[in-house]
């Protein structure tokens, strides 16, 4: 009970600040201030974070699946909440409609952004070596006539001015995001249901099933070695080829003793 009361306060004072009007109308100068002081982070920032690389693979991944991350919380929130309310599936589809306007409005705005890189920008060609070295920085020799891609196919750089896409979609996200929840506040004032935790028998023979089934599987079955009837442990044999033989052949030597 003291559990369930606790998510249950906490939910309703997330519903209370989303569906504030003065937190929905200041927001956007609060993401601005961020955007803003967003530079000076870099002196505090170490050289080697995930997110301090724009080239980072795991950085690529966050941003690329952020658009996608916002479209599925958002949408199965928006879904559930207007579907449970009005049972009406053409209704739902129509608030569902605003997450296919933002996304075809990211995918012009990235068109656009592109189209301008490409039209004010020039291909510049590195000196790596020879008496224009200076400092260690290579001398740029403009290439005429080539387009950003094949420049940068060749191996060349490519100058231009660059409006910065992660921004512009992360921004877009957190005010979408905004919008779109403020209306948990007023759902909940209709008398909705604000959570749900499982009373205490449930929980313990949940918990309990959850943690024989862990057991029974990687405790017991996975380790038996991989197989035609086992998929085996986790790694094995994707990481260290000489260890995932040796238990391979520990785990056959056992099998055959047993037998």
């Amino acid at each position: 009970m003291f559990l369930n009361t606790v998510l249950v306060v906490l939910t309703d004072l997330a519903a209370l600040l989303l569906g504030n009007t003065v937190f929905r109308k200041h927001f956007h100068l609060l993401l601005s201030a961020v955007v803003m002081i967003g530079p000076a982070l870099s002196l505090w920032v170490s050289q080697h974070s995930i997110f301090a690389k724009r080239s980072h693979f795991l950085y690529r991944i966050f941003l690329r699946s952020g658009w996608g991350w916002t479209c599925l919380f958002v949408g199965s929130f928006v879904f559930l909440l207007s579907f449970s309310v009005r049972r009406s599936l053409s209704l739902s589809v129509r608030h569902l409609s605003r997450l296919g306007v933002a996304g075809g409005l990211w995918l012009g705005f990235c068109k656009l952004l592109d189209l301008l890189e490409n039209t004010t920008g020039s291909c510049y060609e590195p000196l790596l070596a020879g008496p224009e070295v200076a400092n260690g920085q290579p001398l740029l020799v403009l290439r005429e006539g080539e387009s950003k891609s094949e420049c940068l196919k060749a191996g060349m750089l490519w100058r231009g001015y660059e409006v910065s896409e992660d921004v512009f979609l992360l921004c877009l996200c957190c005010l979408l995001l905004a919008e779109e929840t403020a209306v948990f506040g007023p759902y909940l004032s209709l008398g909705g249901i604000s959570a749900y935790f499982p009373q205490f028998p449930t929980q313990l023979l949940g918990g309990a099933l959850g943690c024989l089934s862990w057991r029974g599987l990687y405790q017991g079955w996975y380790r038996q070695g991989p197989s035609w009837y086992c998929p085996g442990r986790p790694g094995l044999g994707l990481l260290n080829t000489k260890t995932s033989i040796t238990e391979a052949e520990e785990a056959q030597q056992n099998h055959d003793h047993c037998n």
